[in-house]
């Protein structure tokens, strides 16, 4: 029993530690300067709160001093290697940071800052850059991508080195994609004096909206929220049949709204909800498959999306509750699914849910956190409701937040008899401590936007209408085809990149040549749709094997193998897979020009059930075990009600009178359920 216990620690270890890594936690000295990253961290968190209500800066200055933070922050962090390389320790050394990485540190923050420093000079010479602004902008370039080879890894530095050298190599080309080509101040001139490269909307959209986000998180975190969410989930549902698989599913999208990362989502709730998944019986795999599914899926959640949701608003041109409206139908279907999906496994293993007296009390568990529900509900209230900007919500969100982290140990101290003083000091702790993680947090998605403006900065050089037809030939003009590629292009880059990473490549290339080439074949693609079809396959690129990390971190704590966690939970993914596909299609799936309540909540219930049958077709389980024969009439009802107005189309049916359609997918799935009822009770 002991060495299984230390096993589950183990797991448990392994996957805090890729948590860690993925928010920002590279080197832990143990000399002075183990105070200098947090205080760095503290400094920026307080800055951005500080543009986000009373300091009135450029765009361009906010852009810059948010990039040097990042950039000082990795260096100082992360050394050059994870490990020792051909005896070179002093390059992964991880108790204390080396002098020549601080010299780094400076000199990359410095190149951010210099668009600020001199910002009127580069104005008026911008086109005609002098060798000052040559030398700096490559040096930021160079380290730029450095500092993104060791916070994310070498993929997106790679890509964008490709990008770059396609940039000036172009005419040299084959004349299928021959390109122009730049010159070296052109490039300069784009990516780092101008707002068009580096310095272009992905990163000022991390500067001004995703930051608040993260550090609302790390402050929900830091005071005991995610565990708090699945505590009340489990004491919600963790009596059903397969109940604590539906209490991670739950728990990570509570987890999921406010948390960015798949990684910290898992070691948030999978620690508590996968040993309870396996008590119950599930297999280890499983288990670990279903809380990778839930939480990859939690930033698909409205209305607080993952960082990328923001960045959709902004190149859609459109009031972030534009991209939660849109998201709404598919983000719940799938999670609807996903619910339908632990059922279907508990009915195959005979499974049943905890025994209530191994369960926290509902009422009881929902008062003692009760106060955590406050800053997420005024959240809420002033996204939707007010409908205040991100940054303005997020900001009132986060005093409300600090003013009970601040006030929750007193509280309990004056209940408990206890004094005061120490449960205050530990409050205002909580605050440093949360305000040096959202710092820490946010380097990975700063990097991220950063160096993907590298990409988008190429594009934008010309490189644009070429690229559409380049897809276009790839595609043969095929809508279908086009969407397949950039469906599998997407999972292949999002393996090594995160989300946000990954929808900003994609977005870049492929979002308008998918509305280009649907106009071609008279066929009307919604820009929204292009790039939430974008944001949906990077996000399942989280758990696609075999790079996964979320997939790892999920089998480190089941102790299941991690690629058969992978392409298990990949399994699971295949219904959110579907919905994009769906939406491009049949705009009614993201509400465009969709305004009534009736129509939309209809809209979603049938996208509810035909996310059903595609689960059932896909595992194989309705009532009873599939006959192959069946899985076909599965597969229509998924069609019929995703795809009412095509069905509508084949049967003559007017466009305004498509959800007639609806009736006939429901009877033909009601049908299916009689057959496998039936069949089933014969055989008991």
């Amino acid at each position: 029993m002991v060495k299984q216990n230390n096993n589950n620690d183990d797991g448990i270890e392994l996957a805090r530690k890729l948590a860690e890594e993925e928010e920002g936690i590279g080197r832990k000295p143990e000399d002075f300067t183990k105070y200098i990253i947090p205080t760095i961290a503290i400094c920026w968190s307080l800055f951005q709160l500080a543009i986000a209500r009373w300091l009135t800066l450029d765009s361009t200055y906010i852009r810059a001093i948010h990039l040097g933070f990042a950039l000082m922050i990795v260096f100082l962090n992360y050394p050059f290697f994870k490990k020792p390389y051909f005896g070179l320790t002093f390059l992964a050394q991880t108790k204390k940071i080396p002098i020549m990485d601080f010299i780094i540190a400076i000199v990359a923050s410095f190149s951010a800052l210099y668009i600020a420093i001199d910002y009127m000079g580069m104005a008026q010479r911008y086109g005609s850059p002098i060798a000052r602004d040559l030398i700096i902008g490559i040096t930021l370039t160079v380290l730029l991508l450095e500092a993104a080879r060791r916070v994310i890894g070498p993929a997106l530095p790679v890509i964008a080195i490709l990008f770059i050298t396609y940039a000036f190599l172009g005419p040299h080309m084959p004349d299928v994609i021959a390109f122009k080509g730049v010159s070296l101040n052109r490039f300069v001139g784009q990516m780092t004096m101008s707002t068009e490269g580096i310095y272009g909307v992905p990163l000022d959209v991390s500067a001004t909206i995703v930051f608040l986000f993260v550090l609302f998180g790390a402050m929900l975190d830091k005071a005991g929220g995610g565990k708090y969410f699945i505590q009340l989930a489990l004491s919600l549902l963790g009596g059903f049949k397969g109940g604590p698989a539906k209490a991670a599913i739950l728990g990570s999208g509570l987890t999921g709204m406010v948390s960015g990362s798949s990684i910290a989502n898992i070691v948030t709730t999978g620690t508590f909800t996968i040993p309870m998944m396996k008590k119950v019986g599930y297999p280890p795999t499983k288990a670990a498959a279903v809380e990778v599914a839930a939480s990859t899926d939690g930033q698909l959640a409205p209305p607080i999306m993952g960082a990328a949701a923001f960045i959709i608003a902004e190149y859609v041109n459109v009031p972030y509750i534009e991209v939660v409206k849109a998201a709404f139908v598919p983000a719940f279907a799938s999670y609807a699914a996903l619910f339908y999906i632990t059922h279907i496994e508990a009915s195959k293993l005979g499974l049943r849910g905890l025994p209530r007296t191994e369960l926290p009390p509902f009422f009881k568990t929902l008062i003692s956190g009760i106060h955590y529900l406050v800053p997420l509900t005024m959240l809420l209230y002033e996204l939707v409701v007010v409908r205040h900007s991100p940054e303005l919500a997020a900001f009132n969100a986060i005093w409300v937040m600090a003013f009970i982290m601040l006030l929750q140990h007193p509280v309990k101290a004056w209940q408990n008899n206890e004094p005061l003083k120490p449960a205050f000091i530990t409050g205002i702790k909580d605050i440093v401590s949360a305000l040096a993680s959202g710092g820490r947090n946010m380097v990975s998605v700063a990097l991220a936007t950063a160096a993907a403006g590298i990409i988008v900065g190429v594009v934008a050089l010309g490189l644009g209408g070429l690229i559409t037809e380049v897809i276009d030939v790839l595609s043969g003009g095929n809508i279908y085809l086009m969407l397949v590629i950039t469906a599998f292009a997407s999972l292949m880059i999002g393996m090594g990149l995160p989300t946000t990473a990954t929808y900003i490549v994609m977005a870049s290339l492929t979002a308008p040549a998918i509305v280009s080439i649907g106009s071609m074949q008279d066929f009307i693609v919604p820009l929204m749709a292009a790039h939430l079809f974008c944001f949906y396959f990077g996000i399942l690129a989280d758990d696609t094997p075999p790079v996964g990390l979320a997939a790892y971190a999920a089998a480190a704590i089941a102790k299941s193998p991690p690629i058969a966690t992978g392409i298990q939970g990949f399994m699971y993914d295949i219904r959110t897979a579907i919905l994009p596909f769906m939406f491009i299609f049949n705009s009614d799936l993201i509400l465009h020009n969709i305004s009534s309540w009736p129509q939309g909540i209809l809209i979603f219930v049938m996208a509810c059930f035909g996310n059903f049958a595609f689960a059932s077709a896909t595992q194989g389980w309705f009532v009873a075990k599939n006959k192959v024969y069946e899985i076909p009439f599965f597969l229509s009802v998924t069609f019929m009600l995703m795809r009412p107005d095509q069905v509508a189309k084949w049967l003559n049916i007017p466009h305004d009178q498509r959800y007639w359609v609806y009736p006939m997918g429901l009877a033909l799935f009601g049908i299916l359920y009689i057959v496998q009822r039936t069949r089933s009770r014969s055989y008991a």
